[in-house]
């Protein structure tokens, strides 16, 4: 990734229907979505100059504004079309698209039913979001101390941006303590996803990641489970207490930015990547170049 800061980078944006300048996609400070996370949206990755799963993305983006009580003020199809003159405009070949859609600063309030609702759509070249030499011998993850609350204290599928607050604080606990990311537990204490990527456990065949019933169900932990099917592996999904992380031989996480990452370890339990690790990597990175 380019040491550039974002705010710093040169190309277009797409801001509320027209392609504008890098630097002068501005907001308001007062901006509801700043002050009370009334924003969302997605992460898409780009493979040779196509957005893996643009449609799937896409609804996702409908589906958490209708759940977070906002409408969208664009059709589907026009954001669409946009994100694809988007990365032509800005020679994105392999990278990640960021739609995001947030209330306006009309109202500066809990209430925000006046607000309006502002789209933009970004772009830029992106490497694997782990290094290429850490993600091949596998990742270290550290069990975080914060929790996924329950699912109805907050629409967790939505892929909203206060979700992602004890994400951040748990990532920033992992990493000053040498680890590359966390592993998330949800209020009953069942393990529940990293930070920003689900996660799965592989015994011989048999894959085990945790229900996803107060956490994002990813795409890319879709297409893991699609593509199992094809590999003739079986995919259970149940629940997964802590004290069970040293009963598997391989573990991996599964995200749009993560893609397949390998994982060597969590907490004092050691992994070794090998079949399924090697398996899924080899069919997701057909399917994503397909």
């Amino acid at each position: 990734m380019s040491s550039i800061g974002f705010d710093q980078r040169q190309g277009f944006i797409w801001l509320d229907g027209e392609f504008v300048e890098w630097s002068q996609a501005r907001l308001h400070v007062l901006t509801h979505g700043l002050h009370y996370a009334s924003t969302v949206y997605e992460g898409e990755r780009v493979y040779g100059g196509k957005v893996f799963k643009l449609r799937e993305h896409s609804e996702r983006l409908y589906r958490s504004a209708q759940l977070m009580d906002f409408v969208i003020p664009f059709e589907r199809a026009e954001l669409e079309a946009a994100s694809r003159e988007l990365l032509q405009r800005n020679n994105v070949v392999d990278g990640y698209l960021r739609p995001v859609a947030w209330r306006g600063s009309e109202m500066i309030s809990t209430s925000a039913r006046f607000n309006r609702v502002h789209v933009a759509i970004a772009c830029w070249q992106w490497p694997s979001y782990f290094d290429p030499a850490a993600r091949m011998a596998g990742i270290r993850l550290k069990t975080a101390a914060w929790r996924r609350p329950p699912p109805d204290t907050s629409p967790f599928q939505a892929k909203a941006s206060g979700h992602y607050q004890i994400a951040t604080l748990s990532k920033h606990d992992a990493e000053n303590h040498g680890y590359h990311d966390a592993l998330m537990l949800d209020w009953r204490g069942h393990v529940a996803e990293a930070t920003s990527a689900n996660v799965f456990f592989a015994n011989g065949r048999t894959l085990y990641t945790p229900t996803p019933d107060c956490f994002l169900d990813g795409i890319t932990r879709q297409t893991v489970i699609e593509l199992a099917q094809a590999l003739d592996y079986q995919v259970v999904e149940r629940t997964i207490l802590p004290t069970e992380l040293g009963d598997f031989e391989e573990c991996f996480l599964t995200g749009t930015a993560a893609e397949i990452t390998p994982v060597q370890s969590i907490d004092q339990h050691g992994y070794r990547p090998g079949n399924a690790c090697r398996d899924f990597i080899a069919a997701y990175t057909q399917t994503v170049n397909a």
